[in-house]
């Protein structure tokens, strides 16, 4: 029987996902849904948020460089004008200038995608409207030929691809070569002059600041007769660069760095040992937390002694709340493994066997840190001027190849010292391994990609499932979640969980700095959004053989063009949708930290001592390597579809997207999560290359979309689009990129020269004042040293009575 009822007589068939009346009660449903989780999210946060402070406004009251911003009212709606009326001299004082390029970019892409929708909404809409409407068999014929992506299940995938013979007046079309040529002038335009605003703040905001990072060169190949403090020191003073403040030489430090990972790992064990004897558990809470349920404990015990200092760091200012009540417990048994091949186990006082491992630890650690370790190939060197480090990075210090390299150092912090121990050749290999598997995992994913392809029609869910193909037709609302709710979810779910995965790699590839790590996330995951869920999906996505399509496709790549602009008009509305739940639906539950909120049960469960505790209420991360991606994939998407039939709502929800994200992201970045990596900007490039990509695509597609309706002379006037961005990439590569990297000498401001002309107010305002900035506050203290060298050994940390002491 088949799944679908019979033309009605009004024009349209229930089966064809082209119907306009279905597309309309699918974006319908989509909006709804979208909505109503948007709406309870975000009510839920304006309720939460003066209640629960620790998380809400975590950076307000931990973070003194955010004493600038204002005190937002605990009023349900009362902090949003408070919130909107933050300058971006505000944002760059108080969180960086990583969260003022993102929010920069998020800014960018409104103001292009208000200007596209005007265009869409005065003269394409009106366009694509009059020459489907003129003449009633063409809108039948456009219903189904141009936005159904049934045709490629067609037997004749061949024919597929010829151009469709045009029964209307095709002057229209040039309205396709117009637009193509003023959305790329407009978007390089934005990009350049955003980019020139953002590399005049940077250079001012670095050149006025003098932090041990912006004087410091990381300098790597250095060899072996220059491989002591002394050496390098000199050897660097020689080149009249400047003069050097300090030298630390990395070494082998993998034994200390060990010990130390056990001694982490054996304190746990010990602290947990301790609490399991004194049966301390956590049953109240503060106010301004999230809460903590626990059963009321058995039997208590009169408190015991307090120390002041440390309960003020268990507790995390719950000040006298006894948020610990003792249960009596046995001291707790361990077992250990002794005799020929450990063959034989007995049970021992855990408590007395890890004091007394931990005792010989410690004093093993003291005597590894008075030994002498290899040195490496690799050296932090200290200027005593930011002038002279950026000049030793910009220039080649030895005339022999990968001898004496300088780069710009990461900061202290951010140091990932496991890996500056590491031959260069092991860090190239650990690299090359990761590429590949990632490549691996490309192929892999097109998979799970093209298995959403049967959702999105009936027609394809009848061949794999007759029965629920015709249940599904006879109910609208049913249809339409499977059709439009049900893919996007997936696909966002997809879109979500995957960059974990990206960032756990990246960790693997033998990376300085976690900067760097997170520079590579970017990169990782958009290829990941864009080559997969955009390029895979849109192409191979709605065939029904996308395996014998792929191999189709690879032998022929003329087919590309074709292919794109096919399925785009027909994936409109699934990507009009996807954007609706993007921007309305999950931007206020990240507003509202759900993963954080909804994790929080679990990590209760699984807290037994106080560090635990600690841990479970500190502050999310704001990582840019999960977010950023996903932004220029969905300006790209807005980008490629601008012309087209849909592209008035892509651009109206698009919009909506970014507006909505500029907001949530601007309170997260200021008031609610940690920012503990920090690359000076150095995002925006990578984001500026990303987009151009997305204009070449767009490029490509509208050629392809204009071959298709057979007006190649008009295709053939958008190719030239395609190697003049090429160009533009190639020259913003070498004009903008070096400034967004390096601090030119001319910013530098040292205590004689003036301000470079700005007034007080300005200074002031982008944190150039002779006052601390955020960078200078941050790394106040800091040298370029192993932790695990000189970090004091930390103490067994207990509750008793309510209180947290050192044991």
């Amino acid at each position: 029987m088949d799944g679908c009822r019979p033309h009605n007589g009004s024009g349209s068939d229930p089966c064809l996902p082209g119907d306009p009346r279905k597309q309309q009660n699918d974006i319908y449903t989509q909006l709804i849904i979208s909505v109503a989780l948007g709406l309870a999210a975000f009510l839920s946060f304006c309720f939460l948020r003066p209640r629960w402070r620790e998380l809400y406004a975590a950076r307000k009251t931990r973070k003194s460089s955010t004493s600038s911003l204002p005190q937002l009212p605990d009023t349900l709606f009362g902090w949003i004008p408070v919130l909107y009326g933050i300058t971006d001299k505000e944002v760059l004082s108080s969180a960086g200038l990583d969260a003022f390029v993102f929010l920069s970019f998020f800014r960018m892409a409104s103001k292009f995608l208000g200007i596209a929708f005007i265009f869409a909404l005065v003269v394409i809409t009106p366009v694509h409207f009059h020459y489907r409407e003129g003449d009633p068999a063409q809108v039948v014929t456009n219903a189904y030929t141009y936005t159904d992506p049934s045709w490629l299940f067609e037997p004749q995938f061949a024919n597929a691809l010829e151009p469709e013979k045009d029964i209307t007046p095709d002057g229209y079309l040039w309205m396709y070569v117009a637009f193509v040529y003023v959305f790329t002038g407009l978007a390089a335009y934005l990009l350049i002059s955003e980019t020139k605003k953002i590399i005049r703040i940077r250079q001012h905001y670095l050149g006025h600041q003098s932090t041990v990072t912006d004087r410091t060169i990381r300098l790597s190949g250095v060899p072996e007769n220059l491989r002591s403090e002394e050496k390098i020191k000199e050897h660097i003073e020689a080149l009249e660069i400047g003069k050097v403040e300090s030298v630390t030489l990395c070494r082998n430090w993998k034994e200390i760095d060990d010990l130390m990972d056990k001694r982490a790992i054996l304190l746990r064990k010990l602290e947990e040992a301790w609490t399991v004897h004194l049966g301390y558990r956590r049953i109240e809470r503060s106010l301004e937390s999230l809460p903590a349920i626990q059963p009321p404990p058995p039997e208590p015990t009169p408190s015991q002694e307090t120390d002041e200092e440390s309960d003020a760091l268990l507790t995390h200012g719950y000040g006298d709340q006894g948020h610990v009540t003792p249960y009596a417990k046995k001291r707790p048994r361990t077992s250990i493994r002794y005799g020929f091949l450990k063959l034989k186990s007995k049970k021992v006082d855990a408590i007395n066997f890890f004091e007394e491992r931990l005792r010989k630890l410690d004093e093993r650690i003291m005597v590894t840190r008075e030994m002498e370790f290899e040195p490496t190939a690799l050296a932090f060197v200290t200027m005593d001027s930011v002038a002279a480090c950026q000049m030793a990075v910009q220039a080649i210090l030895d005339p022999s190849p990968m001898r004496l390299m300088a780069h710009l150092a990461p900061a202290p912090s951010d140091v990932v010292w496991p890996n500056t121990y590491l031959p260069r050749s092991t860090r190239m290999l650990m690299s090359w391994i990761v590429t590949l598997f990632i490549v691996i995992l490309t192929v892999f994913w097109v998979v799970p990609v093209g298995a959403l392809a049967p959702l999105l029609n009936l027609k394809s869910i009848k061949k794999i499932w007759p029965q629920l193909a015709e249940s599904l037709s006879k109910n609208e609302l049913s249809r339409s979640l499977v059709n439009t709710v049900l893919p996007t979810a997936i696909l966002s779910l997809l879109n979500a969980s995957v960059p974990y995965l990206y960032d756990w790699l990246s960790n693997f590839q033998g990376m300085i700095s976690q900067g760097e790590v997170e520079l590579s996330v970017i990169s990782k995951n958009f290829f990941f959004t864009f080559f997969n869920l955009f390029i895979v999906f849109t192409i191979t996505g709605t065939a029904a053989n996308y395996y014998s399509l792929l191999r189709d496709t690879l032998k022929d790549t003329t087919k590309i063009a074709y292919l794109l602009a096919k399925s785009l008009s027909g994936l409109a509305q699934f990507y009009v949708n996807l954007v609706v739940l993007q921007g309305i639906g999950l931007f206020p539950l990240r507003l509202l930290e759900f993963g954080s909120v909804a994790l929080y049960p679990f990590g209760l469960i699984g807290a037994k001592t106080p560090r635990d505790y600690a841990e479970l209420v500190r502050p999310p991360v704001f990582q840019y390597g999960f977010y950023l991606p996903q932004a220029i994939f969905i300006l790209i998407l807005c980008i490629v579809y601008s012309i087209l039939p849909s592209g008035s709502l892509v651009l109206f929800f698009g919009l909506v997207y970014f507006c909505i994200g500029h907001f949530v992201y601007k309170y997260q970045l200021l008031y609610a999560m940690d920012q503990n990596h920090h690359s000076t900007g150095r995002a925006w490039p990578m984001a500026c290359q990303r987009v151009m990509l997305g204009l070449g695509v767009f490029q490509l597609a509208m050629a392809g979309v204009l071959a298709l309706k057979g007006a190649f002379t008009r295709a053939g006037l958008v190719v030239p689009l395609i190697p003049a961005t090429v160009w533009l990439s190639y020259y913003y590569g070498r004009t903008f990129e070096p400034l967004t990297k390096y601090i030119a000498l001319g910013s530098i401001f040292s205590k004689g020269d003036s301000l470079g002309g700005f007034d007080e107010g300005v200074r002031r305002g982008i944190g150039i004042t002779r006052r601390y900035t955020i960078d200078e506050a941050r790394e106040s203290g800091l040298h370029y040293v192993n932790p695990s060298l000189v970090t004091p050994l930390e103490e067994v940390r207990i509750s008793r009575g309510g209180r947290g002491i050192d044991v």
